[in-house]
């Protein structure tokens, strides 16, 4: 028989029971269904995670500090030669030679005042190098980012403008959500002096008052993300914040740090799966880090966690799929006893006999692989859609409160129609042995 016979015969086979067909069907169906809509539950859970973390900061950004990182042969902070991991300029330029790496930068933070007329705020300035500021991806909501040769430039995160108040109207910003003052100016002074712009108290009058220096400083962009960690910091030139630093050191009489290298310094990986291994490259040459992809990489063990469970009960279901399509395709061998006696004698092949009985049952697991990709995906639209908010509270019971609930990547649903129509062919390859096995001379005397 050629290949359009078996296939003609295994569908009229198949119709000749359309009552039982359908049993076996919706039994892959429902099997089917039941894996799908269980992952695409995790794999939702995975991207709210994510969705959720990446609210906390930026998830390309790796934190880097000085020793700590590395048990070595020298202990914590110890490089194999046995000298001291230095967070210096060596070492950044090392960092940016790392696979996945696209720039690196010492920070410093300092403390400051920023004035812009009447209006003051105190803000954590952080100092980075202007020429990589770009690489780090921020993206802006007005104006420009630090560029190179940029010395008393600001960048203001998204929520520091709404900080800027009136000192004389107010003791401190009212926080209205309004931005009471254009941050986009060359009329900013900065300064380390946090009484700037306020009458001095009477009961500060004690103390010996500190002469800090003032500088001149520009508004040049606003980032755009209201909710990342940047949003409450302003940006500045490494060096100028270096120096602004220790010229507030000096004036506080404090004594000068002579430590080698930097204190902090940031990493940027523009591939966020990378970033673990990135991390792990740096904490081997005896520094720490950390990120927020440590977070969400914790979080999305317990996704894959739950989706293993979930996965697992819907297995279940296609295993009980599997037993019907089995007893089907057992009741049709002795049903077609007959039939198939007829086509021995006649001089059928009993591969062609085999092939026959494996097409019917690989037919129901491939027909009941596809309903059930169908009907899954209706499921996932009706729980992202008609029943979101209650999900979204079940959901948020355990983390993963988001936008999506489920999620069904086109490759699960291919793997799917593969698995099930697999389920088909290994359900059925014991019953068409059995067939193929007949003697054609009992099969027909039987009948």
């Amino acid at each position: 028989m050629n290949r359009r016979d078996l296939i003609g015969i295994s569908i009229r086979n198949l119709l000749r029971r359309k009552t039982r067909t359908f049993l076996a069907i919706t039994g892959v169906v429902v099997g089917t269904s039941a894996i799908i809509v269980m992952l695409s539950i995790g794999f939702g859970l995975s991207v709210n995670f994510q969705e959720q973390i990446e609210s906390y900061g930026n998830l390309h950004l790796i934190n880097v500090y000085s020793g700590g990182g590395f048990s070595g042969p020298g202990g914590p902070g110890i490089m194999e030669n046995g000298k001291p991991a230095i967070l210096d300029d060596k070492a950044i330029a090392a960092f940016e030679k790392i696979k996945g790496v696209d720039g690196a930068s010492p920070r410093i933070d300092e403390f400051l005042t920023l004035g812009i007329d009447k209006y003051i705020a105190q803000v954590s300035v952080v100092g980075i190098r202007p020429e990589i500021m770009q690489k780090f991806n921020y993206e802006l909501q007005e104006g420009r980012l630090l560029q190179p040769g940029d010395k008393y430039a600001i960048v203001f995160g998204n929520q520091v403008p709404i900080w800027f108040y009136n000192p004389k109207k107010t003791l401190y910003s009212a926080w209205t959500g309004e931005p009471q003052v254009d941050v986009i100016t060359d009329k900013i002074i900065l300064t380390g002096d946090y009484e700037y712009g306020q009458t001095r108290r009477s009961g500060d009058g004690g103390g010996e008052k500190i002469n800090y220096k003032q500088y001149k400083g520009k508004g040049v962009g606003i980032l755009a993300n209201p909710d990342d960690e940047s949003a409450y910091f302003a940006y500045m030139n490494f060096d100028t914040l270096k120096n602004i630093q220790a010229d507030n050191q000096k004036a506080r009489k404090e004594p000068s740090n002579n430590q080698q290298g930097y204190n902090q310094a940031m990493v940027y990986v523009r591939d966020i799966n990378k970033v673990q291994k990135v991390s792990d490259t740096i904490r081997e040459m005896g520094f720490q880090t950390s990120s927020l992809s440590d977070w969400l990489k914790a979080m999305q063990d317990q996704a894959r966690m739950i989706q293993g469970i979930l996965g697992g009960i819907g297995a279940i279901s296609l295993l009980v799929a599997a037993l019907g399509i089995t007893n089907t395709m057992i009741m049709s061998i002795y049903e077609r006893t007959k039939e198939i006696g007829v086509m021995k004698v006649i001089g059928a092949n009993l591969a062609d006999i085999r092939r026959l009985f494996l097409l019917e049952s690989g037919m129901i697991g491939f027909l009941g692989g596809l309903a059930g990709i169908l009907f899954s995906f209706i499921i996932s639209f009706l729980m992202n859609t008609v029943f979101a908010d209650a999900l979204s509270m079940l959901m948020g019971s355990i983390g993963g409160g988001g936008s999506t609930i489920s999620i069904i990547p086109w490759w699960v649903a291919v793997g799917a129609l593969g698995f099930a129509t697999a389920i088909g062919l290994i359900s059925g390859y014991s019953p068409a042995r059995r067939a193929m096995r007949l003697s054609a001379l009992e099969s027909l005397r039987n009948e």
